[in-house]
């Protein structure tokens, strides 16, 4: 929280940019606000709110949400279809995954729908151990219906070029820090943007033995104070 204040008052633009998916931002920022960061509902970005913004300017009308109820809130005034929905809206659903849901979203798939992902990471580290997450759902609907995911969320190039152009720069002004070697790192410099690897959250020591160089290597977010 030091650091974003800090980053506030020299008057650095900064954005958060996240994959999660379990919350709408307005619970997302809540939850920010609680643990002392100053933010405003403008400088938060999930992969939730730009799938529906992308539904949005497709003039969708319905869609299948697999998806938690809490990220189903941001998808207000596009209506719920199990049926025949325009679009499958896959995100992080855990235990909720069931094979009832997928199997009614892959005729829903095969019906017409397109699928959007939210982001087709593999697997999340827990203190209980790894964990699936989204990536491998994606996947398998991919293979059972022969049709490719449209993927919003990180490394996504449209989800970069949103942050770029609200922030008005180019990518070399811009550094991605972030713990995740292959989604922050490579998707940022694959985009001419630095990317700097902090070694916390999902970080694991073995990510610098992956051909990945980071332009930074942080210890915490809080190396960036000056």
């Amino acid at each position: 929280a030091e650091t974003i204040a800090a980053l506030r008052a020299r008057g650095i633009p900064y954005r958060f940019m996240t994959n999660s998916t379990i919350y709408c931002r307005y619970t997302l920022l809540e939850r920010l606000r609680a643990r002392g960061f100053d933010l405003a509902l403008d400088e938060l970005y999930t992969a939730t709110y730009v799938a529906a913004c992308y539904l949005r300017e497709q003039g969708a009308q319905s869609y299948f949400p697999l998806l938690l109820p809490d990220a189903q809130l941001e998808f207000s005034g596009i209506e719920v279809d199990e049926e025949q929905p325009q679009y499958v809206v896959l995100g992080d659903m855990g235990a909720s995954f069931t094979f009832a849901r997928l199997n009614k979203a892959f005729r829903a798939l095969l019906n017409g729908a397109r699928l959007v992902a939210l982001h087709k990471k593999r697997y999340w580290r827990t203190p209980d151990g790894p964990y699936l997450d989204a990536g491998p759902f994606v996947m398998a609907l991919e293979y059972a219906t022969d049709e490719q995911a449209i993927v919003v969320g990180k490394p996504s190039a449209a989800y970069f070029n949103l942050l770029l152009q609200d922030l008005n720069l180019s990518p070399s002004r811009v550094a991605v820090v972030g713990d995740d070697i292959e989604i922050d790192v490579r998707g940022a410099k694959l985009m001419g943007m630095q990317g700097w690897l902090v070694k916390t959250g999902r970080f694991r020591k073995e990510d610098l033995g992956r051909g990945i160089w980071p332009d930074r290597v942080l210890n915490s977010v809080a190396d960036l104070l000056p």
